[in-house]
C-alpha cells in the first residue's frame, strides 16, 4: 500500500506500523512519532501539519492479515481496537494494577506510590523509582539495578570501595514506568488515558531480566577500583622503604 503525502510517495508499513519513503527507505515517520487525533494521525512534514487516516482506513487487507481476521471486521473497528491488548486495557481501566516477577517473586507496579511494591512481603522495602533513577538507561529504556533476593528489595552499592561481584546480590533489568503502567503515568500526568498506549503497549504483567554481573558496568568498577588499591599499596611500600633508608648514618 501506497500514501501521497506532499508530493513523495511512502510505503504504508502495517508491520511497522510506519511510513517509509519510497525513494530513500532511510526517511521513515514511526508510529511514536505521530499525533494520535483519535479518527487519525497529524504529522509535521515539509512544515506542515499533515492529517493521515488510521491504518485500518489506509490498509484495511493489510490490517485483516496482521490480525487474522476479516476485513469486515476491520472496517467495523479503529486502530486502537487491534494495535492494544483490549483484556488488558479493560482490567487496568477497572483498577486493577500490573505486576512484574523479579526472580520468583511479584510485585505490583503503583505508579501513584512511585514504587515496585512487594505482593505479599509486607516487610520488604520494595522498589522506590527515585532511589533507582541513576539506574536509568535511555538507550534501552530500562532500569538495571542490584537487588537483594531474600529482602525482595533494591540495594545500593558502594561503588567507591567494592572490589569483587556481590554475593548477596543479583542485577536484574526491567522497563521504565511509561511501559510498565501507561495508564498510570497518564493519569498521574494529567493526560489522556489513552495517550501513547498504540506504540507503548498495554500489559498485565511483567517479568524482570537476570542480567550476570560480568556483562554490567559493576565490572569496570571493579577493575578500576583494584587498581587503585594496588598503586595505594605499591605508594605505601615506597614511602615505607624510603624511611627506612632515611636512618642516622654512622
Amino acid at each position: 500500500m501506497e500514501l501521497l503525502i506532499e508530493g513523495t510517495t511512502f510505503i504504508v508499513d502495517i508491520n511497522r506500523f510506519e511510513f517509509r519513503d519510497k525513494s530513500n527507505p532511510s526517511n521513515v515517520i514511526p508510529l511514536k512519532e505521530m499525533q494520535d487525533c483519535g479518527d487519525g494521525y497529524l504529522i509535521e512534514y515539509n512544515d506542515k501539519d499533515i492529517h493521515l487516516p488510521e491504518f485500518v482506513v489506509l490498509d484495511p487487507s493489510g490490517m485483516a492479515k496482521k490480525y487474522n481476521v476479516s476485513i469486515k471486521e476491520v472496517e467495523a473497528h479503529d486502530d486502537f481496537h487491534f494495535m492494544v491488548d483490549q483484556q488488558a486495557f479493560h482490567s487496568r481501566m477497572q483498577g486493577k494494577l500490573p505486576t512484574i516477577e523479579i526472580e520468583g517473586h511479584t510485585f505490583t507496579v503503583d505508579i501513584r506510590m512511585n514504587m515496585l511494591r512487594s505482593a505479599t512481603d509486607f516487610a520488604s522495602k520494595g522498589i522506590n523509582f527515585d532511589d533507582i533513577d541513576h539506574y536509568y538507561s535511555e538507550e534501552k529504556d530500562a532500569y538495571l539495578i542490584p537487588y537483594d533476593p531474600k529482602k525482595h528489595e533494591f540495594r545500593e552499592l558502594d561503588y567507591a570501595n567494592i572490589s569483587s561481584t556481590p554475593k548477596d546480590l543479583i542485577a536484574i533489568e526491567f522497563p521504565f514506568q511509561t511501559k510498565l503502567d501507561p495508564i498510570g503515568w497518564n493519569r498521574e500526568g494529567g493526560w489522556d488515558l489513552k495517550s501513547d498506549l498504540k506504540w507503548l503497549g498495554v500489559q498485565s504483567h511483567f517479568e524482570a531480566k537476570k542480567i550476570p554481573w560480568e556483562k554490567t558496568f559493576i565490572v569496570d568498577v571493579i577493575k578500576e577500583n583494584k587498581e587503585k588499591q594496588q598503586k595505594g599499596q605499591d605508594n605505601q611500600k615506597t614511602n615505607n622503604q624510603s624511611k627506612k633508608s632515611k636512618g642516622r648514618k654512622l
